[in-house]
Formats: structure tokens, C-alpha cells, sequence
């Protein structure tokens, strides 16, 4: 049978799958490699390492499932969206790429925001000007690296110099070029209004492409290296939210992703721009051609949760295991007897866009302990998601069923909660590999083994069970939702002075 890779280029590590035109997993790999904090609020990364580390997951997983790589068809790209690749002009690495999470361009966010304007950037772009965006990081290279400056003649994602590594063609896709601020959402091309604005030259950036399109083929050094068959062809793939909903099958209207991590993103489809005025939820294109999706962000999902445990256990507790806090949490009602949590611990995303947004307990009683506290962080967090939710209904937008994955899914107890509190069918999958997965489907897409994005995903992706809300408890969650929602407005100002 014919097989597909897949490769994401991940913020933590490179990792490969490998997997049949029925969208059987055979084997995945991953290579870790450092990330950098140089100063505070900077995240960098050598793409160096990403290459080596690319090359070492591809090589592993094609050795762990022992098969013969004259069978796979296509290789598809994903990894880390907004990042930089400065490169001179002969396509040498300037200096370490500016990541995602990198928080030192305020500064510049404000000038692209006074240049472009804060609604046409929204109405061209589909977002506001943030800190994570590449384009605000072309600016500070400009502003306090100009030796630096002077040198570039090409910016890329982090995913796209793998391409070029692998390929020797410069190339992106329409997902991953959303998240530069740099793209007009309706062309799906580079933004003359923007790029003009911002005084940065339109050959610095690749050429784009729609998500399952043949954007090169392997070298021959390349694929000797690896053990990949020369010419082996490499589809443009998509940044890694939109991949992922490719391998969860978040590619037509009606169904929504929920995934909580370490952060938390509510992840819909659409078939036409949707863009909130306000900014306070991310439209990017999708990686299924033509098409479009919203996402909210919650900084710190699973991250709260972590910090709560963390926290409990360094006070001297035992035995504090997920599962140990999860049954906690179980034994106390919804709504954890009037006790609110607001999960802002790394300041908030949606929809506050609010960096000295801060984390808070409301409504504490001597009655309250551990299970009360567990509790109030889990609904705290999902209702950080509904927000999201909500304003993608204010947007016209209307589900049937939520796809939960992450820790979310994982745990039988917060699916029920995330039903509850979204009122609305939750359900899980046979397979969630994340980006990979998706990026190897659309690599099957970019070769002819699929008719299309929703050919691929009604091939590979399975429901394996469902659990719809309680009408009770949902009443009792929008109640205590209500108080979650107005607690912010409440509170910012005590916050920022605090911040």
C-alpha cells in the first residue's frame, strides 16, 4: 500500500509520521532540540537544529516501521506558526529565528498598528498587530539589529526553511503565511497595502501556495542523506493549528476543535472570512484550499492546572496526580459551590487581548478545599474556552459537535464538563498524532491519493464515542458562566495595577 509522510517542525522537537492511504499510523518519530531566552520576553530558536532534528525523525521512523521508503508518495510540512528565518542572500542563516512566543516587539506592534491602521489590519489581515507575528519581528530586526538588516534578503517560517532545506525552493502555504500579518486573507496572497506600509520588499517572501499543492521534490543529496527516495515531491503543508485540523477533521462547517494543552484553542472552520472587529479571535486561512477558520486562545489551559498541582505538591502534598485531584474534583457540584477561577496566569489571549491580565479566585469560603479548587480551575478554563465559543456565534458561526483533544479529550470527567458548559456534543477520535497527521493527509491530497481535504479526512478520520451535555448542569454552568464572564470587566483595572 501506498504511504505518506508527515513532518512538524514543533516548537520543543522535529517529529515524522508515517502512515497508509487509509490513515493507518505505522510509526512516528521525534528529535528534541533546545529552545533559547537570551534576554527576558525573548524566545529564539537555531534552525540548524530543526534540520538536524528533521532529518533525524525522518530517518527513525522510517527505521521503526521497517518498511520500503520506495512506497511513500508525498511528504508534508507543518511546525510552529509566526516564527523568522532571517537569510542573506545566499540563503545563509543571519542570526537565531525570533519564535512565536517571543514577547520583545511591542514596540513595533505599536508602529505597524499606527502605519497600516488598526481596522484595515483586521479587514486585510484578519488581526490585530501581536507580539508572536512575524511581521512585527522584520521590524525589530530593522530597529535594533540593523547590521543585521542590511543583510537579508529573505524572511521565512520555520517549517518553509526545512522546505528549502529539503527542496532548495523557497515556498510557503496560505495557513501558515495568515500568521505573518503580512497576508491579504481574500487574494490568499501577499498584502501590497501592507508590505508598502511597513517599507518591506515582496521578494524577501516566498511564493504561496494552497495547502495540498506540490510546492518541490527532494534532492537527490537530500534523500541520499535520509533515505528518502530522490524526488520524492513535498506538498506546502500548513501551519500547525490548521494541519492538526486536518487530522481531527475540522475542515467543514459544523464542527469545532477544543484542545487543551498547556494553552487552550477553540479551532472552527469556515467556508467564507469571518473576522470579529474587535480582534479577539485569530482568522487565518485554512490549509484546505480556499477555505478559512477562526481560532480563539487560551494562554494557560492545562498550564493552570499544572500550576495548581505544582503548587499543591510543593506545599508538601502526596500522591497529587492528575488523577488523584480529577476524583477530587469529581465529589464536588458544578459550579464548585460558588468558587471562580480565572485562568489568566500568563495574562490572556482571547478575548481580552490582555498581557497584565492576572489569574484569581473568586468567591473563596472556609468551606472551600482541595476538590473545590481543582474543580474551579477545570470549569475555569473551559469557560475561558466558551468565551471563545460565544463570539464565534456572534459571528454567525453554529456547531453540532465539538472534537476534544489534548488533555481535554483524554479525561472522560473534563469532556463531560466541556458538554456541559458548551452545550453541545462533544466527542474523540480513533487517532489524534496532531499536526503530522494532518500534514501526511494532505501530502496524500497534494499526490492523487485523495480526491480532496474531505475525501482524506473521511478516509482517515474515525469518531470512536460521543457524550452530550446534561441539561441540568448545563443550566447550572450558565449561571456560574455569568459570573466568570463579568468578573474581568470587574477586576482589569485591580489587575493592571497589580501588573
Amino acid at each position: 500500500m501506498t504511504l505518506l509522510l508527515g513532518l512538524d517542525i514543533g516548537t520543543s522537537g522535529a517529529k515524522a509520521l508515517l502512515c497508509d492511504t487509509n490513515g493507518q499510523i505505522l510509526a512516528t518519530a521525534t528529535a528534541e532540540y533546545p529552545l533559547s531566552t537570551p534576554q527576558p520576553l525573548w524566545s529564539e530558536q537555531n534552525p540548524a537544529d530543526w534540520w538536524h532534528g528533521a532529518q533525524q525523525a525522518l530517518r527513525e521512523v522510517i527505521a521503526r516501521a521497517a518498511v520500503d521508503p520506495a512506497r511513500i508518495a508525498g511528504l508534508g510540512l507543518t511546525g510552529q506558526m509566526h516564527g523568522a528565518v532571517f537569510l542573506d542572500e545566499q540563503q545563509q542563516v543571519i542570526r537565531p529565528a525570533l519564535l512565536w512566543n517571543d514577547q520583545r516587539t511591542a514596540a513595533e506592534c505599536a508602529e505597524i498598528t499606527r502605519r497600516v491602521g488598526a481596522d484595515r489590519l483586521i479587514a486585510v489581515a484578519g488581526n490585530p498587530a501581536l507580539t508572536g507575528f512575524q511581521a512585527p519581528k522584520i521590524l525589530w530586526l530593522r530597529n535594533h539589529e540593523p547590521q543585521h538588516y542590511a543583510r537579508l534578503a529573505q524572511v521565512l517560517l520555520p517549517k518553509d526553511y526545512i522546505r528549502l532545506r529539503l527542496t532548495g525552493i523557497a515556498a510557503s502555504d496560505a495557513s501558515d503565511a495568515a500568521g505573518t500579518l503580512l497576508l491579504d486573507l481574500r487574494s490568499r496572497t501577499w498584502s501590497s497595502e501592507i508590505l508598502d506600509a511597513l517599507s518591506i520588499p515582496r521578494q524577501w517572501l516566498p511564493h504561496v501556495y494552497e495547502g495540498p499543492a506540490v510546492t518541490g521534490a527532494l534532492l537527490p543529496e537530500v534523500a541520499a542523506a535520509i533515505g528518502l527516495p530522490a524526488g520524492l515531491p513535498v506538498v506546502a503543508g500548513g501551519g500547525d493549528n490548521a494541519a492538526a485540523a486536518v487530522g481531527t477533521g475540522i475542515v467543514r462547517a459544523g464542527v469545532v476543535s477544543s484542545s487543551i494543552g498547556t494553552s487552550g484553542v477553540l479551532f472552527a472552520h469556515a467556508d467564507s472570512i469571518a473576522l470579529d472587529p474587535a480582534g479577539r479571535l485569530h482568522t487565518f486561512c485554512h490549509a484546505v484550499p480556499g477555505q478559512y477558520h477562526l481560532m480563539a486562545v487560551t494562554l494557560a489551559a492545562g498550564g493552570s492546572f499544572r500550576w495548581l498541582r505544582d503548587t499543591l505538591r510543593s506545599a508538601g502534598g502526596t500522591d497529587l496526580s492528575y488523577d488523584t485531584l480529577v476524583t477530587q474534583a469529581a465529589q464536588v457540584p458544578p459550579g464548585a459551590e460558588g468558587l471562580i477561577f480565572l485562568p489568566y496566569l500568563s495574562g490572556e489571549r482571547t478575548p481580552h487581548l490582555d498581557p497584565l491580565a492576572r489569574g484569581a479566585f473568586i468567591g473563596l469560603t472556609a468551606r472551600h478545599g482541595i476538590g473545590h479548587m481543582v474543580r474551579a480551575v477545570m470549569e475555569g478554563v473551559v469557560y475561558s474556552l466558551r468565551d471563545g465559543l460565544e463570539i464565534m456565534h456572534g459571528l454567525g458561526l453554529s456547531f453540532s459537535q465539538i472534537r476534544a483533544t489534548g488533555g481535554g479529550g483524554t479525561s472522560a470527567f473534563w469532556r463531560q464538563m466541556q458538554a456541559d458548559v458548551y452545550g453541545t456534543e462533544v466527542a474523540i477520535l480513533a487517532a489524534e498524532e496532531g499536526p503530522a497527521y494532518g500534514a501526511a493527509l494532505l501530502a496524500g491530497v497534494g499526490t492523487g491519493h485523495f480526491a480532496s481535504v474531505g475525501a482524506a479526512v473521511d478516509t482517515a478520520v474515525v469518531v470512536t464515542s460521543t457524550t452530550s451535555p446534561d441539561t441540568k448542569r448545563q443550566t447550572q454552568y450558565d449561571q456560574a458562566y455569568g459570573v466568570y464572564r463579568d468578573a474581568y470587566g470587574v477586576l482589569r483595572d485591580l489587575m493592571h495595577r497589580l501588573g
